[in-house]
C-alpha cells in the first residue's frame, strides 16, 4: 500500500503534463490551419471587391464636399431619378455610381468652389425593390437581394396558401414600356427540373401566385 501511495503524486504530474502539452498542441494545430489557409489565399485573406451599385430612384444618399458644410447633406433621390442641390439644381443622380455621381457633381461645383473633393454614399437602397402578391402568406414588398432568383424570392413570403396555384406561377415585367410574363413551376423547380424558368430577378418585378 506504500508503495502505491508513492506512485500517485507521479501519476498525477504526468497527467498534469499531458494537459498542458496538449493546451499547448491546439493554438499550435490554428496557427498551422490559418498558415495553410492565408497560402492557399496567396498569403492574406480573400477580399471579394462588389460591383458599382447604381443608384435608383427613392434611395437615400448623403452627398459630402470636404471643408463645405453647404453642399454636405442628406438627399432622398426623386422617382424621376434627379436629386437638388443649392446653386446646381436639378442634378440627375439615377443610373450613376456613387463615384461617378461625385465625379459629375464635382466637375458642376469647380464654378463654386475651388477643387470640389466631393463623396457620395448610399445610406438606404430603396430602388431595388420585387413584389410577391397572391396566394402567398406574406404578400408585399421585398428588397431585391444580388443573383435573387424567383425561387429565392418566394422563400420569403411565408409559404402559399392551400388555394395557390403552384404551377402557374408568373413573373410580370415591364420592359421598354411593355409588359412581358414569365411562368414559373414551382413543383417543378423544387425537382430541379425547368431551369430556366427560374429567372434572375430584376428591380419592380412582380411574382404572381394565383
Amino acid at each position: 500500500m506504500k508503495t502505491k501511495e508513492r506512485k500517485r503524486p507521479s501519476e498525477m504530474m504526468r497527467m498534469a503534463l499531458a494537459f498542458l502539452l496538449l493546451l499547448a498542441a491546439v493554438p499550435a494545430a490554428a496557427q498551422e490551419r490559418a498558415a495553410d489557409r492565408k497560402q492557399d489565399n496567396g498569403g492574406a485573406d480573400a477580399v471579394v471587391e462588389p460591383e458599382g451599385y447604381v443608384i435608383g430612384g427613392t434611395d437615400v444618399i448623403t452627398v459630402s464636399v470636404w471643408k463645405e458644410p453647404d453642399f454636405t447633406m442628406n438627399l432622398v433621390v426623386r422617382p424621376d431619378g434627379m436629386i437638388s442641390i443649392p446653386l446646381l439644381g436639378d442634378v440627375k443622380a439615377a443610373g450613376h455610381t456613387p463615384m461617378q455621381l461625385g465625379m459629375v457633381l464635382a466637375e458642376k461645383l469647380r464654378k463654386y468652389v475651388t477643387d470640389p473633393q466631393v463623396t457620395v454614399i448610399v445610406n438606404q437602397i430603396n430602388s431595388r425593390m420585387i413584389y410577391i402578391v397572391g396566394e402567398v402568406n406574406r404578400a408585399g414588398t421585398f428588397p431585391m437581394l444580388p443573383n435573387m432568383t424567383v425561387l429565392m424570392a418566394l422563400s420569403g413570403a411565408g409559404g402559399f396558401t392551400q388555394f395557390a396555384n403552384t404551377k402557374k406561377i408568373y413573373v410580370l415585367r415591364i420592359q421598354n414600356g411593355v409588359q412581358r410574363k414569365y411562368p414559373f413551376n414551382y413543383k417543378e423547380a423544387i425537382k430541379g427540373n425547368r431551369t430556366e424558368e427560374n429567372i434572375l430577378l430584376k428591380p419592380g418585378d412582380t411574382i404572381v401566385v394565383p
